[in-house]
């Protein structure tokens, strides 16, 4: 009679087990958004884009804005400036926009964002500068060809860089203003080549104020190195009036590195302000 009564005694205590044991999950993939590798012909190189399409985005036939992220690997910037992105659009304090993160082929971007210099220093820190006019062109003639191929786009275009991002898009702005509409420009690294970039603002300014362009830059406490040409380049839009449009921010709390996401909310703030 010991063994039926031990078995009817230990019967609470398995279906207790049973009922405690863990569920199994069914797993799937998170996925976020599109990756497109294709050959550069201009680079000679594969290269990569992130994109994040709006939501809704296969179940309508709306064109979109693009907001082209320099450093865009998912490693990079170009997922909390999606994620950025799909929180303003929730709350509709953004346009719904196409994200694309323009991803680094390993450490390119010091070769890719930096152009010509004739400072030995500049030399010594990047010896594998100058690739910024190619890098520009892979913008202008494969990056922007395809995305406007491949997707629904409505010719709205933002640019956001940081530090050496920063500089190439300070670079497209003076040389290439066609490719883009609105620029973020954050701690851009305008100190390289002697500071080459920001001395050529004031004349710029004046021969393009009449462009419709919107250009939003920052700078954060530890910017030394860069703040007497963001300085400058502010100066030089000082007067500038609708349709090109300035504001520059300066953020005493943040950091070189710590400012980009706080930078770029305030940027779409300012782009798309609140009435």
């Amino acid at each position: 009679m010991r063994t039926p009564l031990l078995s009817f005694l230990m019967l609470p205590v398995l279906v207790a087990a049973q009922a405690n044991k863990p569920v199994e999950p069914v797993v799937k993939p998170l996925v976020a958004g599109e990756v497109l590798t294709f050959p550069s012909q201009v680079l000679g190189q594969e290269r990569v884009l992130n994109v994040r399409l709006p939501d809704g985005y296969a179940d309508s036939s709306l064109a979109y804005p693009v907001i082209y992220v320099l450093d865009g690997g998912t490693n990079e910037d170009f997922p909390h400036t999606a994620g950025l992105v799909q929180f303003l659009n929730m709350y509709g304090l953004v346009p719904q926009s196409i994200v694309v993160g323009i991803a680094n082929n390993g450490r390119s971007r010091y070769h890719d964002f930096t152009g010509p210099t004739e400072s030995d220093s500049d030399k010594v820190w990047i010896p594998t500068y100058g690739g910024s006019e190619a890098f520009i062109r892979f913008l202008a003639e494969e990056v922007q060809p395809l995305v406007q191929l491949k997707y629904r786009t409505n010719g709205r275009r933002t640019l956001i860089g940081q530090s050496l991002g920063g500089l190439l898009g300070t670079e497209v702005l003076f040389t290439r203003p066609e490719l883009v509409d609105d620029y973020i420009l954050v701690s851009p690294s305008l100190w390289w080549n002697n500071g080459e970039l920001a001395a050529q603002a004031d004349a710029w300014v004046k021969a393009h104020a009449a462009l419709p362009k919107r250009i939003f830059m920052a700078s954060a406490r530890d910017d030394a190195m860069m703040q007497p040409q963001i300085d400058a380049v502010a100066k030089a839009f000082k007067g500038a009036r609708s349709p090109l449009e300035f504001h520059y921010e300066h953020f005493p709390q943040e950091s070189h590195m710590t400012i980009l996401h706080r930078a770029e909310c305030k940027a779409f703030e300012w782009l798309y302000p609140r009435h």
